[in-house]
């Protein structure tokens, strides 16, 4: 328990060295943490989360993935990228919209952690998004994914009103060496 006691404690240094030390066992307590009143509960128990590949913690940050605490709702969108499960993804491409940038930033972050599970979904998104600061997040996460099955969704936002979400859809092509012509001397 002094783990766990630790993880919550308030100083900050003593959660993180507690976070290398969580395991299943306390799996019932931080869902059960995720329900604190203190926000900083909430944030430590999520990435302790993050750190345990289960479907129950996958389920418990989903259900969190809505916290009203912008620090929360980052821990938690942090962790589930820590998770990678295909799971995540529509709670991390809902938080794609958040009004923070910060937030949206992590969300394709995480959506990039997961990587090629969440190709098909960001594509779609791309194609029908029309706010252009989520486009601009979804054609970031297309590139550095860089898996080629976004290839058309990168080949149509080359044309982008966004200059930033043509900049991605280039990077993204570039660094599937889409449109490079290499010539044998």
């Amino acid at each position: 328990m002094t783990t766990l006691a630790d993880l919550f404690s308030g100083d900050d240094d003593r959660a993180q060295a507690a976070l290398a030390q969580v395991t299943a066992d306390d799996l019932p307590a931080l869902v059960e943490a995720l329900s604190s009143t203190k926000p900083a509960t909430r944030s430590w128990a999520a990435a302790a989360l993050g750190t345990l590949p289960s479907p129950e913690a996958v389920s418990a940050l989903v259900a969190a993935s809505a916290d009203p605490d912008v620090e929360v709702r980052a821990a938690v969108l942090h962790a589930l990228g820590r998770q990678r499960a295909p799971e995540a993804v529509t709670p991390l491409l809902f938080a794609l919209s958040d009004p923070s940038p910060y937030l949206a930033r992590v969300a394709a972050d995480s959506l990039i952690q997961i990587g090629a599970p969440a190709v098909p979904a960001l594509c779609e998104a791309l194609d029908r998004e029309v706010e252009s600061r989520v486009r601009v997040q979804l054609a970031r996460a297309l590139a550095l994914i860089g898996d080629t099955r976004a290839i058309p969704a990168l080949f149509r936002a080359l044309e982008d009103e966004s200059h930033l979400v043509a900049h991605w859809a280039e990077e993204g092509l570039e660094r599937m060496g889409v449109g490079q012509v290499y010539f044998r001397l």
